[in-house]
């Protein structure tokens, strides 16, 4: 049911309804049925859809060459409480209309922040309060919480890799107080983006200081929030570059490594951005991939890229054959380990009517309940598995058996190469893997 505030803000537009992929009605679901069991669950259990409060509640359509085209009616009030509230009224509606469960936030996006580092507390302390009465009432949750340590000047060389103790000591005190919400909330995570964490220059830059800086200070951010009885999940999330040069959590294999080196790997998985991973001049397939293969697969950012740019474009997802990919890679590994699927994306700068960012989300949620019901069938119906299972069957007996289980030697392998002589190619079938997916979209 929509939960609404002291006023609505979305007037006109009702709980957005699945009708199947006969209907006509934009403002109804075509694929994602909340209770549509897949591969053992239902969708609302796979996906775990959230609102991030960033975009669609504090993103006006502003860009480098031009101010918001957007006029939240929340951010008329001058009173930081007030607007805060408000924000917190028009969200909670949203949420509720669209049917999700969960939304995530950095601490800055709930209310403005201060001048002083002490009323920045007591504002969110209060918001926090407020946050929970809406909670309560609307049964929605919080998947995870962060901190914005990049936006403020304060943290333009970075917050846990800064060369200045003190920025990287007020970066500590931010997040702890990011934190002390998300627990406040029974959010179900935490989530680390550094922003920042990176270098412009390495002329001037301490590479291995400033890791064992923020391999420290992870650790130290870790062991307070267990000491306050959180038991969810800390993710790191990847991105190679934008604002900084380069950023010390390039990908999935670099955090993968940097949590091993640091003796973080028990407590922190990866929340991967579709976007962020073609910036890395990867697919989100592969970025799942990797995780997986590690155990680390947590969490995901939904959006897309825009292939004729260079940077974060933040557009919602509507790619189905890239989805799909992404999804028997979700189904192979179980689905996510604590997290869910947060729609980290925003509604053009020319969409400025209030059915938008309904369209957005409805768009995005039905892109990954398509492709998930036909990542199902490729799995459960094809070849597909059988193919690649194939492709690997010379290691599931004999000498390749031998091999995996660790009773080979060089010298051994020397021996068979000899005896085997020349080989046979093997064929990938690159193609007929591809024709499949079409095959079943």
């Amino acid at each position: 049911m929509a939960l609404i505030g002291n006023r609505e803000y979305y007037k006109g537009i009702g709980e957005i309804p699945f009708e199947g992929k006969e209907s006509d009605n934009p403002l109804a679901f075509k694929y994602y049925n909340p209770e549509q069991i897949v591969a053992g669950k239902t969708m609302r259990e796979h996906f775990k859809f959230a609102i991030a409060y960033w975009h669609t509640f504090c993103g006006v359509g502003a860009d480098p060459f031009g101010p918001g085209t957007q006029n939240f009616p929340w951010d008329r009030h001058s009173d930081p409480i007030e607007a805060a509230k408000a924000k917190a009224d028009a969200a909670f509606e949203f949420i509720t209309k669209m049917g999700f469960d969960y939304f995530c936030f950095h601490d800055f996006d709930l209310i403005r922040e201060a001048d002083s580092f002490s009323e920045s507390e007591s504002r969110l302390q209060s918001i926090v309060e407020y946050l929970r009465d809406k909670m309560k009432a609307s049964k929605v949750k919080l998947l995870w919480g962060t901190a914005n340590c990049f936006s403020n000047p304060r943290y333009m060389n970075g917050a846990a890799t800064n060369p200045d103790f003190n920025v990287l000591a007020r970066a500590g005190g931010q997040i702890k107080l990011a934190l002390d919400a998300t627990i406040a909330l029974k959010g179900e995570n935490y989530v680390f983006w550094g922003g920042r964490e990176g270098y412009m220059s390495l002329l001037n830059t301490n590479i291995k200081r400033e890791l064992d800086h923020m391999g420290r200070f992870l650790a130290t951010a870790r062991d307070y929030a267990r000491g306050k009885g959180f038991k969810g999940t800390f993710f790191i999330e990847p991105k190679p570059m934008e604002p900084m040069k380069h950023q010390y959590d390039f990908d999935a294999a670099t955090v993968v490594g940097f949590l091993h080196q640091y003796g973080l790997q028990d407590d922190f998985k990866l929340n991967l951005e579709v976007n962020h991973a073609t910036l890395a001049n990867h697919t989100m397939q592969h970025e799942m991939e990797v995780a997986a293969a590690h155990g680390m697969l947590g969490s995901i950012d939904a959006n897309r890229g825009d292939y004729q740019n260079g940077w974060d474009t933040d557009q919602f997802p509507n790619n189905i054959v890239e989805v799909t990919e992404a999804m028997i890679t979700f189904l192979q590994a179980g689905g996510l380990k604590g997290g869910g699927v947060n729609f980290d994306a925003k509604i053009r700068r020319n969409s400025t009517d209030i059915a938008d960012v309904f369209y957005a989300h409805i768009g995005g949620a039905d892109t990954f309940a398509r492709g998930l019901l036909v990542a199902d069938k490729i799995l459960t119906s094809s070849p597909y598995n059988s193919l690649r299972q194939k492709r690997y069957e010379s290691f599931d007996s004999g000498k390749g058996l031998d091999f995996e289980e660790g009773k080979l030697d060089l010298n051994d392998l020397y021996e068979i190469a000899k005896a085997n002589g020349e080989l046979n190619l093997q064929s990938g079938k690159q193609e007929l893997f591809e024709n499949i997916i079409n095959q079943y979209i």
